[in-house]
């Protein structure tokens, strides 16, 4: 996928430049192949200088992507319906990746109004230049409510009951790359050329790569044409633990874009799933720009839907989004909010809000919703 790209200011090169040093002096620590999953891990956290790591704008209009939660308020207030029975009995929130706090302003609002509010509202966030963004977001909005809300470092410690929320977390999960080739199974690393540009280099699969691998596609690992790019998240079975290890009772919601029922790993799909974010457009070189542009690998729903179960949870529900958002109220948020302004501009955007959360070129079928309860 070919796209044309602003450039960088001097002083974003300069950042991205700093946190190329960084990533050669690794790849030549490595032997000259760095995994690509260690690659992803630096330019998207090194510490003061990865993408979600810096003080730059990354979401919104003014950043280089849009959640559904920065479209409006329409994606909130029905999650806020889907949630309101876990917290009628009391309990917490705590939200993932919060982001600009966009999705917490909005759903303690809507709780408040349904008459749901959790008892508390903890958003586990470790950046610094985030949290201070969140913090003013909530503040405008919520300043009543702000003797709920905490920010986390970590999972909370202590056990506790209510929803886990994540709102494109897991496609932000460093994966591991690897490539299927008549000669067999390889990992996708990273190295570096003559001119000092990280290029992709092919080594021998390890031994846990390969299992990752093997239980990702059964039966197709032998059928799957050659060549086939791709990717497994070995990192999330201990990463959903992790994050779920002290939640006693109650549910965890992801909503992410990604693929279910065997179409992860789909014939057709060759070239994997990676996609970067710079300026609102979007590519599939992750190896330019380190630290200016976001990087994902869409989410196999599948694999999610194990290591739940393997941590000791049940899968409750699972849509599409825009099945999730019909089956929770939209109607009623439209209608009610198409009612409540005579503005035909405003009426206009909500229209448009609605059908970039739903139709199936836009979010409503590449986005899903997977709840797990227990």
């Amino acid at each position: 996928m070919r796209v044309e790209l602003p450039e960088p200011s001097a002083e974003a090169r300069a950042h991205s430049e700093r946190l190329a040093a960084l990533i050669r002096a690794e790849i030549a620590q490595a032997g000259g192949a760095l995994d690509f999953a260690r690659y992803m891990e630096l330019v998207l956290y090194a510490p003061g200088l990865g993408y979600y790591s810096a003080g730059t704008t990354k979401f919104g209009a003014a950043g280089d992507f849009v959640t559904a939660p920065e479209l409006g308020f329409v994606f909130a207030r029905c999650l806020a319906r889907a949630l309101a029975p876990e917290l009628a009995g009391g309990g917490d929130i705590v939200e993932l990746g919060p982001g600009s706090g966009a999705l917490a302003v909005e759903l303690l609002l809507e709780l408040e109004r349904l008459g749901v509010l959790p008892e508390r509202y903890r958003l586990l966030e470790r950046s610094a230049d985030l949290r201070a963004r969140q913090r003013n977001a909530l503040l405008a909005r919520c300043a009543h409510l702000f003797d709920r809300i905490a920010w986390l470092d970590a999972p909370p410690a202590a056990p506790w009951r209510g929803a886990l929320v994540a709102n494109e977390v897991i496609d932000a999960l460093p994966v591991r790359a690897f490539a299927l080739r008549e000669e067999g199974l390889f990992a996708r690393a990273v190295g570096v050329d003559a001119r000092g540009r990280c290029v992709w280099r092919e080594i021998d699969a390890d031994a846990g790569l390969r299992s990752a691998v093997e239980r990702a596609l059964g039966d197709r690992f032998a059928s799957l044409p050659r060549p086939y790019l791709s990717e497994v998240c070995t990192l999330l079975d201990p990463w959903l633990d992790e994050v779920t290890r002290t939640l006693e009772r109650g549910s965890a919601w992801f909503i992410d874009y990604g693929y279910a029922h065997g179409e992860y790993h789909d014939r057709a799909r060759r070239s994997g799933t990676l996609r970067c974010h710079y300026r609102h457009r979007a590519h599939d070189d992750p190896l330019i720009l380190p630290g200016l542009q976001d990087i994902t690998a869409w989410v196999d729903f599948d694999a999610l839907a194990h290591a739940g179960e393997a941590a000791g949870w049940r899968v409750a529900e699972h849509a599409t989004q825009a099945q999730f958002l019909i089956a929770n109220g939209l109607g009623e948020v439209f209608a009610h909010a198409h009612a409540a302004t005579a503005d035909e501009a405003a009426r206009y955007a909500l229209a448009q809000q609605v059908k970039a959360l739903t139709l199936p070129g836009e979010m409503g079928e590449k986005f899903r919703v997977m709840v797990l309860r227990r």
